[in-house]
């Protein structure tokens, strides 16, 4: 028998039948919400031996049981069968997508089906609908947006508008979901994912009420709570120059990627800090909601039509991530180009991190003669913005056989044409650091493949000894805390103030005294059942491997150790693999 506040409200939703139902699931004792609620749903409603694209798999968006009540607590994780891997895996995203599903009174949204036809699924408290949008089909995800706002009209402010574009309706494995315009769920092709079942978007309408917790303490938690956020520096840099002010820093240490990997700084790592972005092209900070911290950075991109002679101003987010992989990965130095190669990969709905990354290595193949411009349609060259634009809505309208298999990822393409050794690829493409070992071994490795499910940058950047069991009790403790985190659902910059007793506290103020009495041991379940999907749908920790150009890079401490790495990957590996067996009992 399980009590109301072990309960989560889920509604799943069957595509192929135009149908919801309203499932009263119990384990928030268990799963605690977010990360782990979505693996509860994967085991549940999910198909470990089918394929990704199968009408049968489901589609989760789950949030936690703070979302909506203390700052911060702004994500939703998408959890899905990776198109990209072949694996379990999830996506986490802020925007209004959260406070839209808390709202609408759902724990979680499981889509399960295919559309007959392409579909915008609208998801309230009081209305459920599926909207047949066949006219959009090809439409880029800002045009797509632009629509649905009319389409799907009301709930001002607390709807969110979930699409993909072309890449996701043409099966690229790293098509994301574009949410809100201005974040995604993206890596791994959880857009995909939502093109096979035709559905070009979800809009969620946070058409309901939220009443406040009955705790009587639960103003001052949450002041004191604001105060850290707002007031102690703690979230400053987020704010003011976000995280592109790790540019220069990464590049003085030697561990900024440019063009490929080929170096770890260059001279011109000052056109392109987050100094410059904020001087010349910074409009505004932008906010998910339910945060007051503001660390999404709008930039101005001008487009100039050639016909006309007149221009458009697009508004382009950015962060140290996506300006990496438009600009050292790809040798683009001009952060106007930055952004507008950035703008391009998003109307599209590619991943700018796998889709840059990509495209660096096609620059390099093309240099060893491996590939020709016959398949890429424009001279692939380091530092060219504009071929780097075009070859950007190639792989989203999976123009030719080539953009078709570069659109699967670097390793797929790698597969057919040669060129591995050279594919900057960690479990999926990598992301801007390079600080040495243990950030290659984590990323490698770890669950999502995401500089962000350990600090191992981070630890790189202060140890310099080898010390292989240090690093990997290191990793696996770390990742410990984020699922705690990514349970609840808080964003992972707020982790400084979302200390374990923080959350004790929390949820023992929102009624959840049982949960927060036991809060490690279900950190424990949640994360243990992620690492159990993920190797039920086929994944090998110990089956990994890091790519040469890996080894070749140098950074502040000197020449990578090829050897330490290894041993670094092997005994977190090994980790992993131990995780992802069940619990006694």
């Amino acid at each position: 028998m399980s009590s109301d506040n072990d309960l989560f409200r889920v509604l799943v939703y069957d595509l192929s039948r135009k149908r919801g139902e309203l499932v009263m699931l119990p384990g928030r004792r268990q799963f605690i919400g977010g990360s782990g609620l979505a693996a509860l749903l994967y085991e549940k409603y999910g198909l470990p031996g089918a394929a990704p694209f199968d009408p049968g798999q489901p589609l989760i968006f789950a949030i936690g049981p703070a979302t909506g009540y203390f700052p911060l607590m702004s994500k939703t994780v998408c959890g899905f069968k990776s198109p990209y891997n072949a694996n379990y895996a999830e996506s986490h995203a802020g925007g209004r997508s959260a406070l839209a599903l808390r709202f609408a009174g759902y724990d979680a949204l499981v889509v399960t089906g295919k559309a007959a036809s392409l579909s915008t699924l609208v998801v309230g408290s009081r209305r459920i609908e599926l909207i047949d949008v066949h006219y959009l089909a090809g439409a880029d995800v800002f045009t797509t947006g632009k629509l649905l706002r009319k389409i799907a009209a009301g709930a001002s402010g607390h709807r969110s508008i979930m699409r993909i574009g072309p890449a996701g309706e043409n099966g690229s494995s790293y098509a994301c979901i574009n949410v809100d315009t201005y974040r995604h769920f993206g890596r791994l092709g959880a857009g995909a994912v939502m093109g096979a079942k035709n559905v070009k978007a979800i809009v969620l309408m946070g058409d309901g009420d939220l009443p406040l917790p009955e705790d009587k303490g639960y103003a001052k938690l949450f002041k004191d709570i604001h105060e850290k956020v707002t007031s102690s520096g703690m979230m400053e840099k987020y704010h003011n120059l976000g995280t592109p002010a790790n540019v220069l820093p990464l590049n003085e240490l030697k561990s900024l990627p440019w063009r490929n990997l080929a170096a770890t700084s260059d001279p011109d790592a000052d056109k392109i800090s987050g100094e410059a972005f904020a001087d010349k092209l910074l409009m505004h900070n932008a906010a998910c909601a339910g945060c007051p911290v503001g660390c999404i950075h709008v930039g101005m991109v001008r487009e100039m039509f050639s016909t006309s002679h007149r221009f458009a101003i697009h508004q382009v987010a950015y962060d140290h991530e996506p300006n990496f992989a438009a600009g050292p990965m790809l040798g683009v130095v001009d952060p106007v180009e930055v952004l507008a190669i950035n703008d391009m990969a998003d109307r599209q709905g590619l991943d700018i991190i796998s889709a840059g990354v990509a495209l660096a290595w096609a620059v390099e193949a093309t240099q060893k003669g491996l590939i020709s411009e016959k398949e890429t349609e424009v001279k692939l060259t380091f530092g060219d913005a504009a071929a780097f634009k075009r070859a950007m809505w190639l792989i989203g309208h999976k123009a030719n056989d080539f953009y078709a298999l570069l659109g699967q990822g670097t390793m797929a393409a790698a597969a057919h044409y040669g060129g591995g050794d050279y594919a900057c690829v960690l479990g999926q493409e990598m992301a801007g650091y390079a600080t040495g070992e243990t950030y290659f071994a984590s990323q490698t490795v770890a669950f999502r493949h995401s500089h962000l499910d350990t600090g191992a940058y981070s630890y790189d950047q202060k140890h310099k000894e080898h010390d292989v069991d240090a690093v990997v009790k290191f990793l696996v403790d770390d990742e410990r805390e984020r699922v705690l985190l990514t349970c609840l659902v808080a964003c992972l910059f707020a982790r400084e103030v979302y200390k374990p007793q923080t959350m004790v506290d929390i949820l023992a103020c929102l009624g959840h005294g049982e949960l927060a009495a036991d809060l490690d041991a279900a950190a424990e379940n949640a994360r243990r059942a992620r690492w159990r999907l993920k190797i039920a749908t086929g994944y090998d920790p110990m089956a990994t491997r890091i790519p040469k150009r890996f080894s070749e890079v140098t950074t502040w401490k000197g020449p990578i150790d090829a050897v330490y790495m290894e041993a670094l990957r092997q005994g977190y590996a090994r980790a992993v693999a131990a995780l992802g067996v069940p619990l006694a009992g």
